[in-house]
């Protein structure tokens, strides 16, 4: 399945602009953590998977990565990719546990691309562009801030990946910055 194909049937069952915007953020975080991890032969996928994590969630929040395969199925994605979209909700809605270094990924990105879309929210220029860890890192503390975003899980991805929490955060904001103006101008394309 190409990015173009996994657009269409993410937008099959997804309209909300901030589920859109989430399902791009974390398909270009994807990208360019295959990239960055010597997975240039996977990008694609990765960001393919990055894409359609949360194809049910929208609809069946409360089947979330329940609902996933049957529709990934009818779209015509196979078992690896279904279980990639499956396994990025263990703990919290699946038992299905990520098993390689590209679930591993996506369970720690999900969440914390949240949190950095919150950050960059509050920031005077609205922007990912001139955040850094240090800032990140006092919103992370923050259990107030963007509660829906959980530490528990952003932590445990890292643990996942023998990464320092510090590793995680950084890289994942340092790989959400060149894409924010993409990302825009593909919601612009959508609407």
């Amino acid at each position: 399945m190409n990015y173009e194909q996994a657009m269409a049937l993410l937008r099959r069952y997804n309209k909300e602009p901030f589920h859109l915007v989430h399902a791009i953020t974390v398909s270009k975080v994807m990208r360019r953590m295959a990239m960055e991890l010597g997975y240039g032969d996977e990008a694609d996928f990765w960001e393919v998977v990055g894409l359609l994590h949360d194809i049910d969630f929208e609809n069946w929040p409360d089947e979330h990565c329940k609902k996933a395969p049957e529709l990934l199925s009818e779209g015509g994605a196979d078992e690896r990719l279904i279980h990639a979209v499956v396994c990025h909700g263990y703990g919290l809605c699946t038992d299905v546990a990520p098993e390689l270094e590209m679930e591993k990924v996506l369970f720690a990105c999900d969440e914390l691309t949240g949190l950095i879309g919150a950050c960059a929210k509050m920031r005077p220029s609205g922007s990912i562009g001139d955040m850094d860890l240090k800032s990140l890192k006092k919103k992370y503390k923050s259990k107030g801030f963007a509660a829906g975003c959980s530490r528990e899980v952003i932590a445990q991805g890292a643990q996942m990946l023998g990464w320092e929490l510090d590793d995680l955060l950084s890289r994942t904001l340092e790989a959400m910055k060149p894409d924010e103006a993409a990302i825009i101008a593909e919601m612009e394309a959508l609407s």
